[in-house]
């Protein structure tokens, strides 16, 4: 198997169940609180690392207990971190995340360490990116470190993946240097510029960011699935039928399935029906990294 390059974010998730989300101005009493390892970036890398495919990852933490146990936790899965920096003086990322009782949630993530990952600490830990086939971003670190590290990944030859998520606006600079996009569709709304209130267009959409210069695009839908687009082909993928408890990581769990899939040279199609099985398995279970699926768990899927 290729190896894998996962540059992006390390946050701890403070989550709160409850049975309703507040609305403005309310306070409501919950029913738990976990601290719980999560970041888009770190969660994607651990969800290719537990599907079976070596990761190494690029990041920041602060020098505290939040920094210190995400490390511990990502050496655990097997994950490379010898590239993940400690920057001092500056608090690890958060994310306060709010899960109602149907399983939906509200995050608040505030970036700590992580925007201060910067252009020369990629050039610093540059031989990460040489000696991985793929290279997987998201926009939890600063744009202008994701848009120099995809410029240097496709100098070198590199297969990159975006999930532009939070979702920025992004000049064609950026645009073309992916090579497949995976947003869902708030993100592909403001990536675009148009509003998306049906299937066509969200394939209005996509277009839109071809003719800007992305490769290809898999737009993720929640429980409606799944669509690929590139120039050439576009085709709907569907969901799988689960009892959903929590839907936080089940789009990182889904970008982890396709970056192992395409790892392993899989076609398009395939990876998308395998990723589709991931991300389906992590809506059953409460939290970020600790709802993310096992290789062996994907293999057994069964739908509910």
């Amino acid at each position: 198997m290729r190896e894998i390059a996962v540059i992006g974010s390390l946050n701890m998730d403070l989550v709160g169940c409850v049975s309703n989300m507040p609305k403005v101005g309310e306070t409501i009493i919950g029913d738990s609180f976990q601290e719980i390892p999560g970041g888009k970036g770190a969660n994607q890398a651990v969800a290719i690392a537990r599907l079976s495919a070596k990761v190494n990852m690029i990041g920041k933490v602060g020098d505290d207990g939040f920094g210190r146990t995400l490390l511990e936790s990502l050496k655990k899965d097997g994950i490379n971190i010898d590239s993940v920096q400690i920057e001092e003086n500056t608090p690890t990322g958060v994310a306060m995340i709010t899960v109602d009782k149907e399983g939906d949630n509200a995050i608040v993530v505030i970036p700590g360490a992580n925007f201060k990952l910067e252009k020369e600490d990629i050039e610093k830990h540059i031989e990460v990116i040489e000696k991985s086939e793929i290279v997987l971003l998201q926009l939890e670190i600063p744009v202008d470190t994701v848009k120099y590290t995809l410029k240097r990944a496709k100098e070198l030859g590199k297969y990159t993946i975006l999930n532009p998520a939070p979702a920025k606006l992004l000049d064609k600079e950026t645009i073309k240097n992916v090579d497949l996009l995976i947003p869902n569709e708030t993100e592909l709304e403001i990536l675009a510029q148009i509003e998306i209130k049906e299937e066509e267009d969200i394939l209005k959409g996509a277009k839109i960011l071809i003719k800007e210069g992305v490769k290809s695009l898999i737009v993720t839908m929640g429980e409606k699935g799944s669509l690929y687009v590139d120039e050439n082909c576009v085709k709907k993928f569907d969901s799988h039928k689960v009892n959903a408890v929590d839907t936080t990581a089940a789009g990182d769990s889904f970008i982890g399935g396709i970056c192992v899939s395409l790892a392993e040279g899989k076609k398009i199609d395939d990876a998308i029906k395998f990723a589709s099985k991931v991300g389906a398995l992590t809506v059953t279970k409460k939290g970020a990294q600790s709802s993310l699926p096992y290789l062996e768990e994907v293999m057994s899927f069964k739908e509910a």
